[in-house]
């Protein structure tokens, strides 16, 4: 498949041809700044020079420091500026537009106002431009489970070229590591990108980003507390806020559950001798999957 204007021809009745405007093709990937997004970003760029990808990133303004750093280092290996896609309208817009009520598994709209929707609008007047445009999603082959961007538009389809190759998540991680981007720095106390404040951290990992990132922990706190008392019923981690899951007692009854999870799995777990870790890369293979936001996790 490569880049190019195609006309599109339809045979009608007594031999005629009707033909149809010309349809140029675009094709997107977009990063998240986690694992997946990038090794489909090098692999596109790996195995398929031919085709001329425009990579974009939609930033909330709540992510990670380490993420920032991440997608230069990635730029450097793509030799081309990842676009930043900044919403119109940033998270504190849209809190006060729900009635400063927190987004939650039950209630996506952060995903929904600040991932989905910029995408969509900066690929509208392609489409009504009568542009073909193919997005790329690193959904992998031991995701089954996963279901990417479910497209609604005539034109828009979506590829998931990992799925298409077997590329699992071991796959994935070789990718990284051979071609020299490596791993993003989060990965060694989170297991995953998008906002600081997600609510689908493990509770280890909110122990963590108070350790790594304590601004950003007491900026979360802060939303919390507002929304509870402007009535919301979620907090940001399941069943406590934050002020109960950061007292010292909490603390370390967090670390202890989480030091016994990973004795109890490194107990089955076969070891690969040339590649030793302190605990899994993935921290959802301790907790379980979850059932996440693609756009703001792969």
């Amino acid at each position: 498949m490569s880049l190019g204007v195609h006309l599109k021809t339809k045979v009608l009745s007594n031999d005629a041809i009707e033909v149809s405007m010309p349809m140029t093709e675009k094709h997107v990937l977009g990063l998240s700044g986690g694992r997946d997004s990038a090794a489909l970003a090098v692999y596109m760029r790996q195995h398929h020079p031919e085709i001329e990808i425009e990579y974009f990133f939609t930033d909330t303004g709540k992510e990670l420091p380490e993420v920032y750093e991440f997608l230069v280092r990635l730029e450097g290996f793509l030799g081309k500026t990842i676009l930043r896609l900044n919403p119109d309208r940033d998270f504190d817009f849209w809190l006060k537009q729900y009635k400063n009520y927190l987004p939650s598994p039950q209630s996506r709209w952060c995903t929904r106002q600040l991932k989905l929707r910029p995408f969509e609008q900066w690929i509208k007047p392609f489409l009504e431009q009568n542009f073909k445009v193919v997005s790329y999603v690193a959904i992998r082959s031991d995701e089954d489970y996963r279901e990417g961007y479910t497209s609604k538009k005539e034109h828009l389809s979506v590829r998931l070229p990992f799925r298409e190759a077997g590329i699992d998540k071991a796959g994935v991680i070789e990718i990284l590591e051979s071609s020299g981007v490596g791993m993003p720095k989060y990965y060694s106390w989170r297991s995953r990108s998008g906002c600081t404040f997600c609510f689908f951290q493990q509770k280890i990992e909110w122990v963590r980003l108070k350790e790594q990132h304590p601004d950003e922990f007491d900026n979360a706190r802060f939303y919390e507390k507002t929304a509870v008392l402007n009535g919301s019923p979620f907090t940001w981690s399941q069943g406590e806020s934050l002020d109960e899951l950061s007292r010292p007692e909490r603390v370390e009854q967090i670390k202890a559950d989480h030091a016994k999870r990973l004795i109890k799995l490194n107990g089955k777990k076969v070891i690969n001798p040339l590649r030793v870790d302190s605990e899994p890369v993935d921290i959802d293979d301790l907790y379980g999957q979850a059932k996440v936001c693609l756009a703001c996790h792969k």
